[in-house]
């Protein structure tokens, strides 16, 4: 499965922006970069939300420090068949069959024979659209 990072300045970041915190990603929700000091550098406060499990995290580094963001894949599978607020779906790459959440925002128009995207972040995949045409 996933869990592939790459690296990037914290300086570099940007509101929307995904990053890994605590070992989840998680989206920037706000940057806030103070002026270097007299013997330091500048520093970069990002408070950004996991993307699984909607909690807050914030972290303080310095702007030139390096920082992880998570390398999204993102893949379509079919709906094989729906169970309350998860859904059995099949790659269609790979054929491999798993459980995933339904998203709240999909559910009223899920159908088993659907293809949905998801996206792999780390070792997570999230159900995030019904695919059409």
């Amino acid at each position: 499965m996933g869990g592939e990072v790459k690296r990037k300045s914290a300086g570099s970041f940007q509101i929307g922006n995904y990053i890994v915190v605590e070992d989840a990603a998680c989206t920037v929700t706000s940057i806030q970069i103070s002026k270097p000091g007299k013997h330091g550098h500048a520093k970069v406060r990002l408070d950004a939300v996991g993307m699984i499990d909607g909690k807050k995290r914030q972290i303080v580094v310095p702007g030139h420090d390096e920082l992880e963001t998570p390398v999204i894949e993102k893949r379509n599978a079919q709906v094989l068949n729906l169970n309350g607020d998860h859904a059995s779906v099949m790659d269609s790459e790979t054929y491999e069959t798993f459980d995933m959440a339904i998203p709240e925002d999909l559910k009223p128009e899920l159908k088993e024979g659907m293809t949905v995207v998801y996206w792999v972040i780390l070792n997570d995949r999230i159900m995030k659209q019904i695919k059409t045409g």
